[in-house]
């Protein structure tokens, strides 16, 4: 039960803000519903409900309040074989199955591996996006009269200029209505919501999916159930953590994978396709004002309001105003000042960042962008480890007795190095491995340990290791297999 305090600070802290903010997101979620429906080859109106009904309940369940979550395109290309082979109603089971799966996920507390995501691959992420954004934009652009280019400047004017006169209304808002009163009223040659496809007229109502439940049902949609399910999470996850940075707030990340599982789950009961969290339309809600969970219910109610009881009103809007603020959603989400880092950054991170915006623009796909950029950075990060990898030996006095001191990280990327500092071959009585300065972090280095004590005693010289941790000791004891009785015979040669 949530307190005064958390209520008034999640829903009610901005109410005027929000409501605004929510209203232009329901605006621009229009076209883009639609047009992933058109990508899934589904009807409009399964973008459409899908976008209502996963932001209304992301809003009550989600972990990052003022965070915009719809049908996306991100989930909608992942499903256009499983439409084409076997029809919508599969569809609409997978969602479901995608929803449990994220709800799982969540008592997994799969959030966590958000923290191997450097901040590299997160800015990556951003420019990538905000580049695939203004691509979007491009057949809105192509092909068209020297009107639509005219109400698309006039539109980036209003957006970016009427703010200095207030910020009472946000001005992507006014910039939709100004130009929609003027290309109704001079009946101007422009395309419209209208065009994209017909909006439905009824609400969405609760039915199970046409499909029959059984086995080779499950296995033909829970590969996509799964695709779907661990690209929305990545996607959330990747957009929470930039609502956070634009907000200077935090939020509850395993509550927001609970939440997505939740909304693909009632959403596939409402006919509706998967979908997850939305930059674009979260930036639109941030910088229209919004930010708490009240600018989410309205996007969604407003929504719904929208297509169903103005419908023929919101075809009639043009869409050289939505691009116009798209087209700023984008300039706004690119970190410009990635570029003039470029220079100063270490070239690892430079080359982290640069991958991953390449990768997610060739690919169109976010998932393979910054799981590559991941990649890399781990590849970065093992490398500079293993550089921080150092050895030491010295004899005794008396000839009898070599000590091998180590620091550093010993792991799967240093092993060689360490195996290669010795010499197995010097005619010593004992030797002495001191790793007081090192630390045993795989079994990979566990092996390369049970390696060189074993190689020592068939040559004939006793061996002493001193200044295990309690980590690496726990885990030599646990992995290690020099000490155990009979190790030696069996790993010597016959």
């Amino acid at each position: 039960m949530l307190s005064f305090a958390a209520l008034r600070r999640e829903w009610l802290s901005n109410p005027r803000g929000d409501i605004l903010a929510g209203i232009v997101v329901a605006l621009a979620l229009i076209p883009e519903a639609i047009g992933f429906s058109i990508i899934a080859g589904v009807d409009p109106r399964v973008g459409l409900y899908a976008s209502f009904s996963i932001a209304v309940i992301i809003a009550l369940a989600g972990g990052r309040p003022g965070m915009i979550s719809a049908a996306t395109a991100a989930v909608a290309v992942l499903v256009v074989p499983l439409v084409r082979d076997h029809g919508v109603e599969y569809l609409f089971a997978a969602t479901i199955l995608m929803g449990l799966i994220q709800g799982a996920a969540g008592f997994l507390r799969v959030d966590l591996l958000m923290q191997f995501v450097s901040r590299s691959v997160i800015t990556g992420f951003v420019n990538a996006l905000a580049i695939l954004i203004f691509l979007a934009q491009l057949p809105q652009l192509t092909g068209v009269g020297w009107e639509t280019y005219a109400m698309v400047a006039g539109g980036l004017a209003i957006i970016y200029l009427f703010p200095r006169l207030t910020r009472a209304v946000p001005s992507p808002l006014v910039a939709i209505i100004v130009l929609s009163i003027v290309s109704i009223w001079l009946a101007l040659p422009v395309n419209r919501v209208g065009d994209m496809g017909e909006l439905p007229s009824t609400l969405p109502y609760f039915r199970l999916p046409d499909a029959p439940l059984s086995l080779e049902m499950l296995r033909i949609i829970l590969p996509y159930s799964l695709t779907m399910a661990a690209v929305g999470l990545l996607e959330s996850l990747l957009t929470a953590q930039i609502v956070d940075d634009l907000t200077d707030t935090p939020s509850d990340k395993a509550r927001e994978v609970k939440g997505q599982g939740i909304a693909n789950f009632v959403t596939g009961f409402l006919g509706g396709m998967g979908g997850c969290a939305m930059i674009g339309q979260s930036v639109i809600n941030v910088k229209s004002g919004g930010h708490t969970r009240l600018s989410t219910l309205v996007a969604g109610l407003f929504l719904l309001f929208l297509i169903v009881v103005l419908g023929p009103w919101v075809a009639q809007i043009p869409m050289p105003a939505l691009v116009a603020v798209m087209i700023m959603v984008s300039i706004g989400t690119f970190s410009w000042t990635s570029i003039r880092n470029l220079r100063t950054h270490p070239w690892h991170s430079s080359a982290v960042m640069v991958a991953t915006v390449v990768v997610v623009v060739w690919t169109h796909d976010l998932a393979q962008g910054v799981l590559a950029g991941v990649l890399l950075s781990g590849i970065f990060f093992a490398s500079k480890v293993r550089r921080l990898f150092a050895v030491r030996s010295a004899l005794a006095a008396d000839g009898t007795r070599r000590t091998y001191v180590f620091t550093g990280q010993i792991f799967f990327a240093s092993v060689e190095r360490f195996l290669a500092a010795f010499d197995f071959k010097e005619v010593l009585d004992a030797v002495t491995i001191d790793v007081s300065r090192a630390h045993f972090w795989d079994i990979s280095a566990v092996a390369a340990l049970d390696k060189a004590v074993l190689k020592f005693r068939r040559e004939g010289t006793s061996v002493d290791i001193v200044g295990l941790n309690d980590a690496s000791a726990t885990m030599i004891d646990r992995f290690g297999l020099h000490d155990k009785p009979g190790t030696e015979d069996a790993t010597s040669p016959h």
